[in-house]
This record gives structure tokens, C-alpha cells and sequence, in this order.
């Protein structure tokens, strides 16, 4: 089989599996497999870039960097809808389309109006060939690169009966789930959460990088078929039809036959809509068929034949009892309101944000105080705004503390930052407890079994002080431990309480086999895995993988100078301040170096690149800034595939610094004191040849 064959047949199989994967929930092969299959189909198109298919699954990873976003103009004007909280005005919407139909029979589509963002995609004899922003509806901005990685959107329509020109519209969203994960991990690290899905979607679809949009795993509903032919009668049609080709259609829609079935389904939804994967504000209403929507046509900003039905905001209002203050893994003191219970969009709400002391001295709120609860993005109660209406004088200011909640020690406030900090990181128990939950998660050594309070017991024995204790855990130290944790209170919906079941932690053989098979296995684990795992401030999944590609292991890591780990790629001055300091001090090192004793992986391994040229044989480069046409991984394999050595800072070893956009003044200003010779992104192409 010829490589082109090759490509082509593991473009079919592994987009197969995709569908399969994503549309019907249906595993036919195992990641690994899958896994394996795609590696081959990347070393191959990396080989035969003119072999490449427009639908390649490759693209489902990014790895485009789109230093602008073309503008393109829609073939059809992406209009607004008017929109109302009032079922009067749907009434009236209903009337004027009657009378605009001259009392003819039609019916409605009612779909849930999703919070995202406004996407559309065109396609050509079946291969998507454009995604882009709404944009004020008339332009807006390319972000193709950025749609092929929504792994539930066919990159390749499976079907003969399409049109050689259509344009599709959905709303792109951050799942919630996904956006509880990110916002966990950038807790975790110490990052400023993000605000809410809608933000963060957004964003994320404008990112330059397309591999970083990747692993944010957004998705998009389809809604809407749009083609110069009349491929359907109805809305319902295209619909049907969407499904049927392997487009995510929500299946919330419905007929309804008159304006009373449009409002039972309003009132149906509006609890139920909060068990779905994103964030929704209401229904859009549309006449089904498509030559009345024609005949009802269009005013200057939105459609006859469509409106949107807003639900009103979702706010409680109740009592803010008392404060509790949370420390986290970094330390990061977050205050919590403690709220007479109160019932919140389906759930019983008894506590909510406060974020930090500076978000309480905007509020101006005040202990005793009826404070108004909404839930941001849906999923997180907060505190918005006091009732000032309803004070008796009896309220009392809130006094942040100034001392650790949990250990005593003085709390500091780093410059241009909102929260509190503990310092005392090896001594404070949530802190400590913290540490080793992040050190167990899956994405670091992934020892699951030590999860649901056992990890607290063996640091309440004194068996554990620090996650380098785990693997000198023994059979008889596990077995036969024991200890059972009060029940916590439940509250109903209508506020009352009652207590819930004790819960007993023990420590059998099976759970002791487990444990221990699961810590033996976690040495397998791969070095970057090692170092999100060390827990250091800001070092997310993704930069842990990015300083091993850069370093390789450990002791080049450790010995790093400021400079060279502020020039590995995704890594700025904060980052690689924090990495300085981390290693710097001696305790950490010791720590690490009794993880290198118990077995962990300390070294990484680097990608193999197949030699193109010796093009570059003898010189050395290093880079700063992006690029219109290369990302830095890309960058960095062109460098090696043609003979060229990447050096890790600038030296007067190096013979050449390829400068981009935003380049790094530091660097820039060190070669110019070496005398190094600095080459565009344009020159590097060309000593490609």
C-alpha cells in the first residue's frame, strides 16, 4: 500500500471511529488502538504534507497558529431575534403571525436557546471548508483551525444527499462538566478562575493557538440549514436531516401545533433545562415551514417568523448567616457564605461564594445581612448584591481574618492579587491534604484508590507527611485501619434537615492489595505527570508537558537558570518565577529526590523526528515569539529534522535567534549584546530550502 493509500485508509477508519464514538456512543476500538492508529496517520501526513485530506482527524488536535482571524463575510446575514420575558408578547408574536399568513395553518419549532457562542460553518461537496463568528452578522472572523478541533462536528459529511453548497449554524459551547474541570485544575495551580462557560467559550474560540483550543473540548449544537436550493420544506425536515448526517442536534426541540404547546413546553423546561450539559436562558420559537417564513420575511434586524423567549434570572433572596474561610492547596484563603437554605434553580442552596475580601468590600455586604444568590453560569451559587431595603441595624461588619483559619500563621497579600495566602505550606492540614489530593489525581499519578477520606487517615495516624511517603506504605501498616466520620447534615428543598448516614473508612485486605498495586503502578506514569504532580505553583497539566518537552528531565529542569525557564515555550516571568523558587529551595530538592528513589519516571521521552535535510547540520537556534506559519512544536521538529541543534537560552554558542510577533526583549536584547544574528520567521523557511 502507497503512502497516499495509507493516509487515505487511516483517514477513513479513525474518522469511523469518531462518529461512531461521539455520535452514537459506540467504542469499537480502545484508546490505545485508536491512539497508535492516529500517531501513524501524523508521521505519515507529517512525511506526505501533499497527501493530507481536508477532513484528517489530525485536525481535531490544532496545532495552527493564526497570529489574525480573516474576515469573511456571511452568504447569509446571521440576524439577530427579538426577544421577550413575557408570555403576553409571545400572544402577540403569535398574532401578527397569523395575520401575516392571512389565517393559514402553521406550526412551531420550539429549541432551547443555548448560552454560547453563535457559530457558522460552510461546507463543500461535503468537506467543511469554513467555520466562522457571528460577528455583527453581516462579517465576522475565520476561526476555521478552531472549529475542526469540536470533535462531534463532521470534518466529512457520510451521506450522497446534500447539496454542493451549504452553510450550517449551531451555538459552540464549554460544556459544564468541562468547565467545572478547568476551573478545578486552575484553582488548583493558583490561577484566577474563569468567570463563567459563555466567557469562556468565547474566548476560547478566538485563541490563535488551535491545539490550546483543543483541550478545552468544546462542542456545538446544530440549530439551523441554510443552502440556496430548497433541499426541505420545513424547519422539522432539516432537522431530521442534520441528525441523520452525524451533526450534534440538541433533541430538545419540538413541534408544537399552536401558541398553547409552545407554552407548556416553556414551563416544561424551565426546571428541566437544568440537567443539560451547558448553560440555557430560553426558548426560540420559529414557524416550521419555510416558504411562510418567506412570506412573513424579515424587518431591518431580525426575522417575522421567529422570537426568543428569555427566562427571567435565576436569584434567590435569603439570610447570609455567617462566613467560613476555605484554604486551598496554595494557599489561597477563599471565603465562603454560609445562607439559610433556600431553593435555586432546582437545587437547595445553603452556601455561595464570596471570592475574596476585595469582591465583601464591593458588596459593602454585612453578617445578617438578606443578600440576593444567583448562580454563575449556572453551576456555582455566588452572592450578587444586599437588600438594603430589609437592614434592622442589627447587621455586623464582615472582618476578614488575618491569621490562617486553619493553622494560626499571619496571612500575606501578594502585590496585584485579590486573595489572602498561608504560607505555612508543609504545616497547615488543608494545605497538606490538599498536596497529597493533588498528588493522587489522574492526570498526575493517578493512584485512585486512596480517594474518599483515606488519604486524611493516614495522615491522621502520622503514616504520611508527604506524598513521597506513599511509596513506603507497607502491607502492615495499611491493614486493619480504621475509622468511621460523623454523618453530615441533608437539607430538603423545603429547608429543613436531617441528619445523613455516618461513613466508615477501613482498611481490608482487598483495599490494602489495591492501594499498594495502584502506588506501584503510578512509577509508570510519565515524567511530565511527575511534574504537574510536584504541585508547583501555576504548573498546570499543559506547562508540565511543555517543560519536559523543553528540558527532558529532571536534573536539567532543577539546575535551570531564571532566564532559561522563562524562555521555554508557554512559560512566562510568573511561571517561571515560581519553578525558580520551587527548586531552589532545599527541601523541595530532597523531595524529588526521593521520588527519583522510589522509581518515579524522571525523564521524558522526546519525540523522535525523521531526518528531512542536513539543511541546518552544525547551527544552533533558538526562538522567540510567534509565527504566522509554525507553532513552537513545529518549530522545534522543522530545527531537528533538518539537522539543526535548539539551544535553551542565548549564549555565544548560539548562531542564530528566529524572532517573531511579541518577541521576548530579554533575549532580543542579549543577542544584540552577543553579536548573534537574529533571522525572521520568513528567513528560517529558507534555510529550509
Amino acid at each position: 500500500m502507497t503512502p497516499q493509500q495509507r493516509i487515505a485508509e487511516l483517514t477513513r477508519q479513525l474518522n469511523h471511529y469518531n462518529y461512531q464514538y461521539y455520535q452514537n456512543s459506540i467504542s469499537e476500538v480502545d484508546d490505545f488502538t485508536f491512539d497508535k492508529l492516529l500517531t501513524e496517520l501524523t508521521d505519515l501526513e507529517r512525511q506526505y504534507p501533499e497527501f493530507r485530506l481536508p477532513d484528517s482527524p489530525t485536525a481535531r488536535v490544532g496545532g495552527t497558529i493564526s497570529k489574525e482571524f480573516p474576515t469573511v463575510y456571511h452568504r447569509f446575514p446571521m440576524l439577530s431575534l427579538g426577544n421577550t420575558y413575557s408570555e403576553e408578547d409571545l400572544v402577540e408574536f403569535d398574532n401578527r403571525v397569523r395575520k401575516g399568513l392571512d389565517g393559514a395553518d402553521y406550526e412551531y419549532i420550539c429549541e432551547l436557546k443555548f448560552d454560547g457562542v453563535a457559530l457558522s460553518m460552510t461546507y463543500e461537496n461535503g468537506v467543511l471548508v469554513q467555520g466562522a463568528t457571528r460577528g455583527d452578522g453581516v462579517r465576522g472572523d475565520d476561526i476555521t483551525p478552531n472549529i475542526r478541533t469540536i470533535r462531534t462536528l463532521p470534518l466529512r459529511i457520510q451521506s450522497d444527499k446534500i447539496p454542493a453548497l451549504f452553510e450550517v449554524r449551531g451555538e459552540g459551547f464549554l460544556p459544564l462538566a468541562e468547565f467545572e474541570r478547568i476551573n478545578k485544575e486552575r484553582e488548583d495551580i493558583g490561577e484566577p478562575l474563569l468567570a463563567n462557560p459563555r466567557n469562556a467559550a468565547s474566548g476560547t474560540f478566538k485563541q490563535q493557538d488551535s491545539a490550546a483550543v483543543a483541550r478545552r473540548r468544546l462542542d456545538c449544537y446544530l440549530y439551523s440549514f441554510l443552502s440556496e436550493e430548497d433541499v426541505f420544506k420545513t424547519h422539522e425536515e432539516s432537522l431530521i436531516a442534520l441528525k441523520q448526517w452525524g451533526f450534534n442536534v440538541s433533541q430538545t426541540w419540538r413541534k408544537c401545533a399552536d401558541i398553547k404547546d409552545v407554552m407548556i413546553y416553556i414551563s416544561e423546561w424551565e426546571t428541566k433545562r437544568f440537567d443539560l450539559p451547558l448553560g440555557t436562558d430560553g426558548i426560540v420559537l420559529k414557524v416550521n415551514r419555510y416558504d411562510q417564513q418567506r412570506e412573513l420575511g424579515y424587518t431591518a434586524k431580525s426575522p417575522r417568523w421567529a422570537i426568543a423567549f428569555k427566562y427571567k434570572a435565576l436569584a434567590a433572596s435569603t439570610t447570609l448567616n455567617d462566613i467560613t474561610y476555605q484554604v486551598g492547596r496554595t494557599g489561597a484563603v477563599t471565603p465562603v457564605a454560609r445562607l439559610t437554605p433556600v431553593l435555586l434553580a432546582g437545587t437547595v442552596v445553603k452556601r455561595a461564594s464570596l471570592h475574596n475580601a476585595n469582591e465583601i468590600a464591593r458588596l459593602g455586604v454585612m453578617l445578617g445581612d438578606t443578600v440576593f444568590v444567583e448562580k454563575g453560569g449556572e453551576i456555582i451559587p455566588k452572592v450578587t448584591g444586599v437588600d438594603l431595603a430589609k437592614r434592622t441595624g442589627q447587621e455586623r461588619p464582615i472582618i476578614y481574618p488575618t491569621e490562617c483559619p486553619a493553622c494560626g500563621t499571619p496571612l500575606i497579600r501578594r502585590e496585584a492579587e485579590a486573595h489572602f495566602y498561608c504560607t505555612n505550606e508543609k504545616g497547615c492540614p488543608p494545605q497538606r491534604q490538599a498536596r497529597f489530593e493533588h498528588f493522587i489525581q489522574r492526570r498526575a499519578m493517578n493512584i485512585e484508590s486512596l480517594g474518599e477520606g483515606k488519604i486524611e487517615l493516614l495522615i491522621e495516624r502520622g503514616l504520611v507527611q508527604t506524598p513521597a511517603d506513599l511509596y513506603s506504605l507497607t502491607n502492615d501498616n495499611l491493614l486493619g485501619l480504621e475509622k468511621t466520620y460523623p454523618a453530615t447534615l441533608i437539607v430538603r428543598e423545603d429547608g429543613s434537615e436531617e441528619p445523613g448516614k455516618a461513613r466508615t473508612v477501613k482498611f481490608g485486605q482487598k483495599t490494602v492489595d489495591n492501594i499498594l498495586s495502584a502506588i506501584e503502578r503510578s512509577k509508570q506514569q510519565p515524567f511530565a505527570s511527575v511534574v504537574f504532580a510536584l504541585g508547583i505553583r501555576y504548573v498546570g497539566n499543559t506547562t508540565a508537558e511543555r517543560i519536559v518537552d523543553y528540558f527532558g528531565n529532571i536534573d536539567d529542569l532543577t539546575n535551570a537558570s531564571l532566564e532559561t525557564l522563562a524562555g521555554v515555550p508557554d512559560v512566562g516571568p510568573r511561571i517561571a518565577q515560581s519553578l525558580f523558587e520551587w527548586f531552589g529551595q532545599d527541601e523541595n530538592r530532597a523531595y524529588v529526590e526521593r521520588l527519583r528513589a522510589a522509581g518515579l519516571q524522571m525523564a521524558g521521552e522526546r519525540r523522535v523526528v525523521e531526518a528531512v535535510s542536513d539543511a541546518l547540520a552544525g547551527k544552533t537556534f533558538l526562538y522567540t515569539g510567534t509565527f504566522q506559519n509554525y507553532s513552537r512544536e513545529q518549530i522545534e521538529e522543522q530545527i531537528a529534522a533538518h539537522g539543526g541543534k535548539l539551544l535553551s537560552g542565548v549564549s555565544k554558542k548560539l548562531n542564530y535567534l528566529i524572532v517573531g510577533e511579541g518577541a521576548g526583549p530579554s533575549k532580543v536584547n542579549k543577542a544584540q549584546q552577543l553579536n548573534v544574528p537574529m533571522i525572521s520567521e520568513d528567513e528560517f523557511t529558507a534555510m529550509l530550502g
